[in-house]
């Protein structure tokens, strides 16, 4: 089904009473810290980036946005907003989007970020169909940059300054140009800062043009109490009109803007709902999925196509990876040697940490118990891995293999639980 790139109400004017968006709250770290932003959560009465009444898994967000749509039909876009950065929290943003992506392929997928860490996931954005990406970029001058940002985080580098101004600016420029190569429609907002950046955002509408930029959205601060600027006040009517004039002279202005939460949903300026976020943290209340924190499914196989080798005679480990609505093959492990006891299994336990289950054409009882006690479900199959994990990935039982061996018949164990 072809995407209507048209039904998305915060990138165009005259769809925005016809058609919805939600956004998922899957991602609360943030790698930056803007001199204007106080994160709250459970703050229901305030509409503003940053807050949201509760935090999802992946998994959890699925159940949300399937209750979501039912209750709301109109709802067009499927949007990540934080409460953080998404691309501070890049496994469960990139997971959500995968699972929404399969479970909703009519829907348009968008994420709203910082630009510091979202390069290295732009290929995987445009082959997910993410259609529109809003970049925060308060500034085209780092002298500038470095009064609004407090800090920022690259991987284990704490900056602060110029220097943490000048990579963030880079960061940004250069996440637009991958995202406009990839064919992304890309939107710019502009915090317009009394007394900081108010008479610079015509040099951010010239920078967002010379890169490609499809729309600049200027937003006028909204002082938030405990922040670094609660004291700054809030662009008057009449300059934030004369900043818009100004920067309209090189870019497509976006102006009805609402300011929308991490957990947004339903028409743009209509405000989170009680029955939504009732429904939101009933859904942050729900047992995790064990795929949520463990995408992996580990398959003891002798060339990879079948599930067929005893657990205890595995040498190493078919690993494989949730992508979308299929597996795939990412790598190979090393399984602890033999001869270690229980130690084995609790080795084993931590080289598989990110795995829900373990396929194996046969085991013992002391390393199913073993493992979980680790949180890995070692299921006794046997036949075709692609097909295992099709039924496994739509919570099919799995067959048995077709001899069931005592413990030590059929292996090369020494009958004592596979250790």
């Amino acid at each position: 089904m072809a995407l209507n790139l048209e039904n998305h109400p915060c990138f165009n004017d005259n769809v925005r009473h016809k058609f919805g968006r939600v956004h998922l709250p899957v991602a609360p770290k943030c790698n930056i810290q803007c001199q204007y932003c106080n994160r709250k959560y459970d703050c229901v009465s305030e509409s503003r980036p940053g807050v949201t009444s509760s935090v999802l898994s992946p998994g959890q967000a699925m159940t949300y946005l399937e209750q979501v749509v039912l209750l709301n039909p109109q709802i067009r876009v499927v949007g990540i907003a934080g409460p953080g950065d998404p691309f501070a929290n890049p496994e469960e943003t990139m997971e959500t989007l995968r699972q929404t992506r399969a479970r909703f392929p009519e829907m348009l997928l968008c994420v709203a970020s910082n630009g510091l860490n979202i390069a290295p996931h732009v290929q995987e954005l445009a082959d997910l169909a993410v259609s529109h990406v809003t970049i925060t970029m308060n500034a085209a001058d780092p002298q500038i940059a470095a009064k609004i940002y407090g800090w920022v985080r690259d991987g284990k580098r704490m900056l602060r300054g110029l220097e943490a101004a000048t990579l963030l600016l880079e960061r940004q420029q250069e996440a637009i140009r991958l995202l406009k190569e990839a064919g992304v429609t890309v939107k710019v907002n502009c915090i317009l800062i009394p007394g900081v950046n108010v008479d610079h955002a015509e040099a951010v509408a010239e920078r967002a043009k010379a890169l490609g930029v499809d729309i600049l959205n200027c937003i006028p601060l909204l002082p938030v109490e405990g922040s670094e600027f609660e004291s700054l006040g809030t662009p008057s009517v009449s300059e934030v009109a004369e900043v818009r004039i100004r920067a309209a002279r090189h870019i497509a202005q976006m102006h009805h803007c609402t300011r929308c939460r991490a957990d947004a949903v339903g028409m743009l300026g209509e405000g989170t709902g009680a029955n939504y976020i009732s429904l939101l943290q009933a859904c942050a209340e729900m047992p995790l999925h064990p795929k949520d924190s463990r995408p992996c499914v580990a398959v003891a196989s002798l060339e990879g196509a079948l599930v067929n080798q005893h657990l205890g005679e595995a040498q190493s480990l078919w690993i494989f990876r949730r992508d979308g609505n299929r597996f795939v093959h990412v790598e190979s492990r090393e399984a602890p040697p033999a001869g270690l006891g229980a130690a084995r299994w609790r080795m084993l336990g931590e080289t598989l940490h990110d795995c829900h289950t373990l396929l194996v054409s046969g085991s013992g009882e002391t390393p199913k118990k073993a493992l979980a006690a680790s949180g890995i479900r070692v299921v006794v199959t046997e036949g075709l891995v692609e097909s295992l994990l099709e039924d496994l990935s739509d919570e099919k039982p799995l067959p048995p293999p077709r001899a069931v061996h005592a413990c030590g018949v059929g292996c090369s164990g020494s009958g004592t639980g596979c250790g």
